[in-house]
């Protein structure tokens, strides 16, 4: 009973710091231009060894690779750091181009909106050494017609690689948290986009370690930049922590 307390007092403290930053950063995003992302973007933090969240910058249009930031950073490293003891930079987050030196200090990668890149063959060769020298890359924020571009892009990186269906069986769904169910997760103002989990192993082999966790008709960042703020149901936000915790710790083990 007083671990599961400690549980309940955590996941209490973790909300509600999130409902106040959820103010902060919408009166930040007010000032945004949203359909051209134009942002304020900070300072890289200097690396020290301690896990701090990298967004990739990629090459395409408009500049998509930055929705949700920072804001969903910033809540998901709040919630990361009071649920688990990954303890992450909370008000520092970096942005790295793919074929940045400095990314392979870091082991856990996330790319928004892959619809959208255009990556160069410097970039693609980049993203693939830091891949198979451990590198696990987050893939989220696209939706149907944008498949396409997101495949040639995805097979410029790993040219021979297959991306594959995973269900609520594979070892990510319960690295942290168990996820009971992949259902549940349809955006509200697309019914008929059904959230999907895909992956791609290395070697093609599902024995061996996932390298790359897609989220295809689904946008975990944004359930977590608006958490507090009331604009989706509450299971959207609580499903998308679950999901995103469990992918870096996921990352940090294998």
């Amino acid at each position: 009973m007083p671990a599961l307390l400690r549980y309940v007092r955590r996941r209490r403290r973790a909300l509600a710091v999130v409902l106040a930053l959820g103010a902060t950063f919408a009166a930040a995003r007010a000032g945004a231009q949203r359909g051209y992302f134009r942002y304020d973007i900070e300072p890289n933090a200097e690396y020290d060894g301690q896990f701090t969240f990298v967004r990739l910058r990629y090459t395409g249009w408009s500049g998509r690779w930055i929705a949700d930031y920072p804001a969903m950073e910033r809540n998901f490293m709040t919630i990361l750091n009071d649920l688990t003891t990954v303890h992450p930079r909370v008000g520092h987050s970096n942005i790295l181009s793919w074929d940045d030196p400095a990314l392979a200090r870091y082991a856990v990668a996330y790319v928004c909106e892959p619809g959208f890149w255009q990556p160069t063959d410097s970039e693609a060769l980049a993203l693939r050494q830091w891949i198979r020298k451990g590198g696990f890359l987050i893939v989220d924020d696209f939706y149907n017609r944008q498949w396409d571009a997101f495949e040639r892009g995805i097979k410029q990186v790993l040219p021979d690689a297959r991306i594959v269906p995973l269900d609520v069986s594979h070892p990510i769904f319960n690295a942290f948290f168990k996820i009971e169910t992949l259902d549940g997760m349809t955006h509200p103002d697309d019914a008929g986009a059904k959230a999907k989990y895909l992956g791609i192993y290395e070697d093609n082999d599902p024995t061996k370690r996932l390298l790359v966790m897609i989220n295809y008709n689904n946008d975990i960042g944004d359930y977590m930049e608006w958490s507090g703020q009331g604009v989706y149901a509450i299971n959207f936000s609580n499903d998308a922590y679950k999901l995103a915790t469990n992918y870096v710790v996921y990352g940090l083990t294998h």
